[in-house]
């Protein structure tokens, strides 16, 4: 009885007009999911942690000139004393855009009706995603891709390029004098050149791209790119700017910091605003089409039949007899003793005047 009364169900979903034209068909969204969307972000969260957490990949040491005023700012302390720790950072790169995405996502599944939510049969007529889970799911799991793949970038270019921060020198304290250092021309290369704390040498010398302002613009940039594109706000054309203005003004005063305490220089800032804010517009238009729903291939409408046309005067054309035609009734004419019968004459052939057609216009 259930089974038959679940059929009946089935049935009438598919024969509604409006709802078949957003549904999908699809048998393949949970393998995708499983075997390939999973492996990558697995793939994506062990190379952020390798990046992080280990000396898998070894930092590249640069040289420095002796007494280098640019790097010889004093030290600002472990970064927990910062006034923008990367408690704080990663908190709110972490909340705001989730708080965001939720609110947007439950309010306009509310709002919309059924008939315009988006739907998705996965397999055959027995398993549907709901349209509220499988939004939220895909803007939220594109955005954490995003948030671990600018971090191996960010991590990438401090590993590849060595740069070192604006207080080095204080955290790095070469001896001069065994150094030999007599003049600020002096470049010094060699590996063993610092006495101070390891670890806080080669955090010294992670300085390009700031991490931490990459991070905060790539959070800033794909969340003002779902407000600007979802929200509709028909009472208020100021809530939607202030809104981007304060998101994009909190990852401003992030790079802002990191200068400021001699933590980054300003163009290890710029390049981290550069490269969160790259990978946020990348993912924004071309992976999740501007938060917009999948848009289905629907057939080709069949080309419109020509109408004849009505009300327009007709002219008759002469008919034009051919080769053939002529001849034969040349035969005929020889065949009864040059007495030609004459055939009747097809009716001519009827259409329309260029000038009626000109006027018509």
């Amino acid at each position: 009885m259930a089974e038959s009364r679940l059929s009946g169900q089935r049935q009438a979903m598919r024969d509604l007009p409006g709802d078949r034209g957003l549904q999908k068909t699809s048998t393949y969204i949970v393998p995708c999911f499983l075997f390939v969307e999973l492996v990558i972000m697995a793939g994506t969260v062990l190379l952020a942690y390798y990046f992080e957490y280990t000396d898998t990949f070894p930092v590249h040491i640069q040289g420095f000139f002796c007494f280098d005023k640019a790097f010889s700012k004093p030290y600002p302390g472990p970064e927990d004393d910062s006034k923008a720790p990367p408690v704080l950072v990663y908190s709110l790169v972490t909340a705001i855009p989730t708080v965001t995405i939720l609110i947007g996502e439950v309010t306009s599944f509310f709002v919309k009706s059924e008939g315009a939510q988006e739907k998705t049969i996965v397999t055959a007529d027995c398993c549907y995603f709901n349209p509220l889970l499988r939004r939220i799911v895909r803007f939220l799991g594109v955005y954490s891709f995003g948030l671990f793949t600018t971090t191996i970038f960010a991590n990438a270019g401090q590993v590849v390029t060595g740069n070192q921060t604006p207080h080095f020198l204080s955290a790095c304290k070469p001896n001069y004098t065994a150094l030999g250092c007599q003049s600020p021309m002096q470049y010094i290369s060699e590996r063993r050149a610092c006495t101070g704390n390891p670890y806080l040498v080669a955090s010294a010398r992670k300085s390009f791209p700031s991490k931490d302002a990459a991070l905060s613009f790539y959070s800033a940039v794909y969340t003002v790119m779902y407000v600007t594109l979802m929200f509709r706000t028909k009472g208020s054309r100021l809530t939607k700017p202030t809104l981007c203005l304060v998101l994009v003004s909190l990852a401003v005063m992030v790079g802002v910091v990191r200068v400021t305490e001699y933590r980054n220089h300003w163009n290890d800032v710029l390049a981290g605003f550069l490269t969160g804010g790259a990978i946020a517009a990348f993912l924004v238009s071309c992976v999740i089409n501007n938060f917009q729903p999948t848009q289905l291939a629907m057939p080709a409408p069949l080309p419109p039949r020509p109408q004849p046309s009505v009300g327009l005067p007709l002219v008759s054309l002469p008919r034009v007899e051919g080769p053939l035609e002529k001849l034969q009734g040349y035969h005929t004419l020889r065949s009864h003793d040059h007495q030609p019968i004459l055939s009747p004459a097809p009716p001519d052939v009827l259409l329309p005047s260029r000038r009626c057609l000109t006027s018509a216009v």
